[in-house]
């Protein structure tokens, strides 16, 4: 198989943004009366308001979301680079790579700028597409436009929902294991428990000639 382009994903994939994610959920439940380990659960790899409308229907989405984001601002120094991440971009520097986050531009842009990480051309957020994970739309809209077919894109993926987005687009899956057990990214092609064996699966894929 030829892999010819790289999607990313942002949260346990680039950035280690758990912490102060797990930090924000849990005092958004305890206010609003909910049990923060179930509520957390519902967090990964999806749109905040997603999260909501699964854990509190009878709460406003929209309204919540701007309160989840107001939280997240206030945590704007605590979503250091993935160990390797910053190599492994500078690696890609002349490969097609896209970025396929649930996230909205502001911040990716403020974390990445303060991780000293770079943003590709091509970035599909959360508000780019009507269904988000694990609807497969914004990997498709990230092949698209890359001009490359998701079958020659090779995703990697921390969460179980961004792992099934993927697989129905079509694209090869890495399963990273930063937030997950392996056994939790069983439908990933493969997993890795380090962007230093993704960097080794696209040298051997033939996407990067050095590892």
């Amino acid at each position: 198989m030829t892999i010819s382009a790289v999607l990313f994903d942002v949260d346990g994939v680039l950035l280690d943004s758990a912490a102060a994610h797990r930090r924000v959920w849990t005092s958004w439940s305890r206010a609003r009366g909910l049990d923060p380990e179930k509520v957390w659960k519902l967090t990964f790899g999806r749109r905040p308001e997603d999260t909501v409308r699964d854990a509190a229907p009878h709460l406003d989405p929209v309204i919540e979301r701007k309160v989840l984001d107001e939280l997240l601002v206030q945590k704007k120094n605590s979503f250091p680079p993935i160990d390797g991440a910053a190599d492994l971009l500078e690696a890609l520097s002349d490969s097609p790579w896209a970025i396929v986050t649930s996230g909205d531009r502001d911040s990716v842009t403020e974390r990445f700028a303060a991780a000293g990480l770079p943003l590709p051309a091509v970035q599909v957020y959360g508000s780019d597409v009507e269904n988000a994970k694990p609807a497969p739309d914004c990997f498709s809209l990230a092949a698209a436009r890359l001009g490359i077919p998701p079958a020659a894109c090779l995703v990697v993926e921390d969460a179980p929902a961004g792992i099934s987005a993927a697989v129905a687009a079509g694209c090869h899956v890495v399963g990273l294991t930063t937030t997950h057990s392996e056994a939790s990214l069983r439908q990933a092609h493969m997993c890795a428990a380090s962007l230093a064996e993704v960097r080794g699966v696209l040298t051997a894929r033939g996407l990067l000639t050095s590892p």
